[in-house]
């Protein structure tokens, strides 16, 4: 699933729609009804977080264009489009490290997807359970729900 070398080099910025490489898979293209809900980057893209099935466990975020994420819905595994090698990488095929998918979602407002997945081993390149392990910010705790302190952001 991975182009060569020379394909590397000449892939175009993927944009709704339209897949850089081609389809890979023989059912075609993602259906039209979902490419219609999809609100897309200036770049084509669609942030995927990949969240673990069973526990809930936010393990990464990748970015889908129609391909990837039509890859992502025929295949059960998680394909991602690479912004740095602009190339398409199918979660685990070099790693290892797959996510085989359980469900797809997109939010409210159709600007992003949550994949609920099955991690076999790392999900993040550092060879890290998730990529938000390392780096956890402080944070001054918000008051309990049973404060009696009113929600103001609703």
């Amino acid at each position: 699933m991975t182009s060569t070398p020379s394909a590397r080099r000449q892939t175009p910025t993927p944009r709704s729609g339209a897949s850089p490489h081609g389809s890979a898979s023989p059912t075609g293209r993602l259906d039209p009804e979902i490419a219609a809900r999809l609100k897309r980057s200036a770049d084509g893209l669609v942030p995927a977080i990949a969240q673990q099935y069973d526990t809930g466990e936010v393990l990464m975020l990748g970015w889908m264009d129609d391909e990837a994420l039509h890859r992502t819905l025929t295949t059960g595994r998680c394909t991602y489009w690479s912004r740095s090698r602009r190339e398409y990488w199918v979660k685990g095929d070099t790693s290892g490290h797959f996510q085989w998918v359980r469900s797809v979602a997109l939010d409210c407002d159709a600007d992003t997807l949550l994949v609920k997945v099955d991690q076999v081993g790392a999900a993040c390149h550092t060879g890290a359970r998730t990529c938000f392990d390392a780096d956890v910010l402080a944070v001054v705790p918000a008051p309990d729900a049973d404060s009696g302190v009113p929600a103001t952001d609703q």
